[in-house]
């Protein structure tokens, strides 16, 4: 039976405080460029392990958000402020400032701007490849209202992965996504993004906890497997506020291990599944790096 839930959060749902200098060293920079992170914005479970290892997902094009997804704490409004010129320099020191041998860049949706965004954000793949060479460039794209020339300008700018989060099951889209969203336009964005460049990794994640069964899960997986999906990231809705769309359950490690393990089975070439797993949880993990590293020598980069 359906139910809110109004139980005590199970014992492996504990978040690390701050630890160490790097956390707070990170913290400051990010303040003094003027730059935004989804993991302040979001409210990640994960920032301080991810920010005292020296790793930070940047978010560009502002801090509001023009889509009003049910599961989701970033900002909201009808429009954003004006596109920031500055903002890929800025992005691309702090990069640099942090060595980072793997940066995750992501963004509001922008239905407000003629382009959603896109040139902006393909700037700052530039700049951030210009200034950074070496740094694998994941990016966390919105779905651009399924526009080819959106996700042209993202691929053009040649980012060695691309993500797009399919977010929950085909059944449960309407309910928990913004109503310009939907599960067929955020499969077709992956798909776009290997037919125009196969060499470009494609990566997406599902939230667990709204109420989906698992043989929708695993639908779900194969349905990105069809289209060449590379890697998945599974991981536990958290319900931000009273605001958002109820939890329906917590869901046990050891199911988190079972997806994984499917998901492998499928073919994905990775998966990280767990209850504090989000879409660029660990981004830089050595597997993914020695994978497009080798990637990099087969085609003489």
């Amino acid at each position: 039976m359906s139910q809110t839930i109004a139980v005590q959060k199970p014992s492996w749902l504990k978040i690390l405080p701050p630890r160490t200098e790097k956390y707070a060293e990170i913290k400051e920079t990010i303040k003094e460029l003027g730059l935004h992170t989804v993991c302040q914005e979001a409210h990640c479970p994960n920032m301080s392990e991810c920010w005292d290892s020296g790793t930070a997902t940047f978010m560009v094009l502002g801090d509001t958000c023009t889509r009003a997804c049910r599961f989701c704490a970033v900002k909201t409004g009808l429009r954003g402020k004006g596109l920031d010129a500055l903002e890929p320099k800025r992005l691309a020191i702090a990069v640099k400032k942090f060595a980072l041998s793997y940066v995750v860049v992501t963004s509001v949706d922008r239905d407000d701007l003629a382009d959603q965004g896109a040139g902006h954000f393909a700037e700052c793949i530039r700049e951030i490849k210009s200034q950074c060479p070496k740094t694998i460039v994941e990016v966390l794209i919105p779905d651009f209202r399924g526009s080819e020339d959106c996700v042209k300008k993202i691929v053009d700018a040649q980012p060695e992965v691309i993500a797009h989060n399919i977010e929950t099951v085909r059944e449960l889209q309407r309910r928990v996504r913004d109503y310009r969203a939907n599960y067929e336009q955020s499969i077709s964005v992956l798909k776009k993004v290997k037919e125009l460049d196969k060499k470009i990794f494609t990566k997406s994640s599902i939230m667990l906890g709204l109420g989906e069964q698992e043989e929708q899960v695993m639908r779900t997986m194969a349905d990105l497997r069809e289209i060449g999906v590379d890697f998945l990231t599974i991981g536990q809705y958290l319900r931000p506020s009273s605001r958002h769309i109820e939890l329906k359950e917590y869901v046990e490690p050891e199911k988190f291990d079972y997806y994984k393990n499917a998901a492998l089975q499928k073919g994905f070439l990775y998966c990280a599944s767990g209850p504090f797993v989000r879409s660029s949880f660990k981004a830089g993990e050595f597997f993914i790096e020695s994978i497009i590293k080798k990637q990099g020598l087969e085609h003489g980069n």
